[in-house]
């Protein structure tokens, strides 16, 4: 007796849409595929709980004949392609002929269909795989298609389905990639008979960009454009101040897919050399056009994943066509030793000057005095116009932030071992000798034990994080109400995730309130923050929420986002410091209770001691 035997078919269909059907997410996608192909320009999804329920997709395509939707039904039956040549020059979204048969045989199906010169239209019911009923039907011209129960006889797949709105999420995600790629097709999502989103075609791509991103990025997104014998590039990226803390912002399309690419993707990251920080992600929008017979879409059945036969020259291409798009938005962006204001060519702002601009309290020192905060991100580049701070050029020997450090007393420290004395000295670092700048972006100073370099922004962002805890803590946020409140649109997983997070946020004086459907309305931010730039700030939140997991202890998630908002306030990389700035800065470090590292844990400081130094140059042995 032979142990190998032919599966039934109904078992290998089911088998087959384990690899198709991953989830409801992955039925919409093919759904609406399918009415791309159809040549649709409308196109309605509707949803009940998160796509358990029903899943049901409708469209105004050519629709089919009773001849061809029964075919459509089994497995491998296709009309977009017919011969192996066609394999390797698809220009459709969909060509397997597995979708329908897969989802057909994991739930109860229901396909209605009716060319639009047709009388009739045809109906047919099938669950689990097996044709029940095929009738004739007065429909509309198109197709409608309606997925009950999915995975109601594969229970161990249900099992493992995510919640109802994570799972809407994905849902709401995959209808949003594919309305940017056509923007002349007009799309809606429901939920539970709820319309979340709405897409009216549109007559310029960036409109449908500006719509499925929010409005508020607009401003900040640059053109891509370039063209070669083997490749075309369109498209928009963003200014690295609209960064995200996933890759959730970057949205790729070759050919008219939407795909997720690792030689895309790295070429983007590579584009973006030197103007995003390690973990955080940008936003971009990116269409490639290459001959058909340079990719290879039959990787893997969701068809998302793809081969180039010339990869390195797509992955040069397109991170040289993001690095320029980049560097001719604004050519003075980014070179960080050249000024670009002469606001304040006169001489370096004061102290007081610097405070009152970016209106960040000053902290208490442990002796009761007051120590001004000068960190101004907006004033730095104005400040280089008058000379002071470039890293060329030490800073003027009457500076008061080079006066001589006082001899330490090690056994003021609070039974600390002597080798931390230094470190946890009340006015340690504002006592040290500052030497000036390295790369705009470390701060070389000199210590009684000998040379230290500081992050400046690690410094700055543990600052801005410790003052925003003890605000928190104290139940006393500062915040200064907006002018004119900025309205923020977001998707549909963050919406929910933000109408969970919104009244926690307002314990650090961030007042965001719903303003109807997906959108809402920031009337209020804290007084440490500033305004500029909140609704790239808001996103970051919710997606670092999103991340962490809205089912965790909301104090992690309150310590996350407090870490979110202190690395997007704190001053930047490649940012020229005044003395004054610097002293303002070294002074508040001193008020931390963990001036060592920032929030995420990065090291704020390094030191080489004398003796290590005198080693190196072989002074001593």
């Amino acid at each position: 007796m032979t142990r190998i035997r032919i599966l039934p078919e109904i078992l290998s269909n089911k088998i087959a849409a384990g690899e198709v059907v991953a989830r409801p997410a992955s039925v919409v996608k093919e759904l609406v595929e399918n009415s791309i192909d159809a040549g649709s320009t409308r196109i309605i999804v509707e949803i009940e709980q998160g796509g358990r329920k029903l899943i049901r997709v409708s469209d105004n395509g050519q629709g089919m004949g009773r001849d061809d939707a029964l075919l459509c039904l089994e497995r491998y039956a296709t009309s977009k392609i017919a011969t192996d040549p066609d394999l390797f020059a698809i220009c459709t979204l969909g060509f397997r002929g597995e979708a329908l048969p897969s989802i057909a045989s994991v739930s109860r199906f229901t396909l209605v269909t009716r060319e639009t010169d047709a009388d009739v239209g045809t109906q047919i019911e099938v669950a689990g795989g097996r044709i029940n009923k095929v009738s004739d039907v007065g429909a509309p011209p198109g197709t409608l298609i309606s997925v009950a129960g999915l995975f109601y006889n594969t229970p161990a797949r249900r099992k493992f389905l995510k919640s109802i709105d994570t799972e809407m999420g994905h849902i709401a995600d995959t209808i949003a990639s594919m309305a940017l790629c056509r923007p002349t097709v007009q799309f809606r999502l429901s939920h539970n008979n709820r319309i979340v989103k709405s897409w009216a075609p549109a007559e310029e791509p960036m409109d449908r960009v500006a719509d499925v991103l929010g409005a508020a990025i607009k401003k900040e997104l640059y053109p891509v454009d370039r063209a070669t014998a083997d490749i075309e590039i369109s498209g928009w990226v963003a200014s690295p101040r609209m960064n995200r803390s996933t890759a959730r912002g970057i949205y790729l399309f070759v050919n008219g897919r939407w795909v997720k690419d690792r030689v895309i993707q790295h070429a983007l990251f590579a584009g973006y050399s030197g103007r995003l920080m390690k973990g955080q992600y940008p936003v971009s929008v990116l269409f490639l056009r290459v001959p058909f017979g340079q990719v290879d879409v039959n990787v893997h059945p969701t068809k998302q994943e793809i081969r180039f036969v010339r990869q390195k020259m797509v992955h040069d291409t397109v991170r040289d066509a993001v690095a320029d798009a980049l560097r001719q938005s604004d050519p003075t962006r980014w070179k960080a030793n050249e000024p670009r204001s002469t606001e304040l060519a006169q001489g370096p702002a004061t102290v007081s000057e610097l405070h009152a601009e970016y209106k960040i309290p000053p902290p208490h020192d442990h002796s009761g005095t007051q120590v001004d905060d000068a960190l101004d991100r907006k004033s730095v580049s104005s400040a280089l116009a008058a000379g002071e701070g470039n890293r060329q050029t030490p800073l003027p020997p009457a500076d008061p932030v080079n006066t001589p450090a006082p001899p330490i007393d090690p056994t003021a420290c609070n039974g600390k071992p002597a080798h931390q004395a230094l470190l946890w000295k009340q006015r340690f670092f504002a006592d040290l000798t500052v030497i000036g700048q390295y790369k705009g972006t470390y701060i070389i100073c000199e210590s009684q034990g000998g040379l230290m370099l500081i992050d400046q922004h690690a410094a700055h962002e543990r600052i801005v994080f410790e003052q925003l805890k003890r605000q928190s803590n104290a139940r006393r946020p500062t915040a200064q109400r907006l002018l004119l409140p900025e309205t923020i649109d977001l998707r549909f997983r963050e919406t929910q995730i933000l109408e969970k997070l919104a009244p926690e946020l307002d314990r650090f004086g961030l007042e965001i309130e719903p303003f109807g459907g997906n959108t809402f309305v920031v009337k209020a931010v804290p007084t440490l923050l500033d305004s500029s730039g909140i609704s790239g700030l808001v996103t970051q939140l919710v997606e670092k929420t999103a991340e962490i997991g809205v089912g965790a202890e909301m104090e992690t998630i309150l310590d996350e986002c407090l870490m979110v908002m202190a690395c997007h306030n704190a001053i930047r990389a490649h940012q020229q410091l005044t003395g004054t700035q610097i002293k303002a800065m070294l002074e508040q470090l001193d008020a931390c209770d963990n001036p060592s590292h920032c929030p995420h844990g990065r090291p704020i400081w390094i030191q080489w001691r004398v003796k290590d130094l005198e080693k190196q140059f072989q002074r001593i042995v």
